[in-house]
């Protein structure tokens, strides 16, 4: 089943939309190129339906991007949102790597005086 968190952040999308294998599959087929969304749903073991809603929730995190050839709706990936969620990864990164150094230097401080 397709759940689709429809507000909250760009952030918070992004990240909802690649708590799915699935989507997580989609993106990086279409990191490769373009692929129709028929295309698509004959590599999953789901509706056509089920892929069109997965595909419209990478759409609406900028994950990927649609647009009509003909009868087609083609779909590729969109790297500079992929990007973005890496450098706010990083971000968070840095930020638990600091607390964990600071940790260390606390437990490292002498504790006042030694016991008897």
């Amino acid at each position: 089943m397709v759940v689709d968190q429809g507000g909250g952040s760009t952030a918070d999308r992004v990240f909802h939309a690649l708590a799915d294998p699935t989507r997580r599959e989609i993106v990086a087929l279409g990191l490769a190129g373009e692929h129709s969304v028929s295309d698509l749903a004959r590599r999953f073991p789901m509706s056509f339906a089920a892929v069109q809603k997965h595909v419209a929730v990478l759409e609406r995190a900028g994950l990927v991007r649609k647009r009509r050839d003909g009868r087609q709706q083609l779909v590729c990936s969109d790297p500079d949102t992929l990007q973005e969620a890496h450098r706010l990864l990083d971000q968070l990164e840095t930020v638990w790597r600091q607390r964990m150094d600071r940790i260390g230097d606390l437990l490292a401080e002498p504790t006042g005086g030694d016991p008897p």
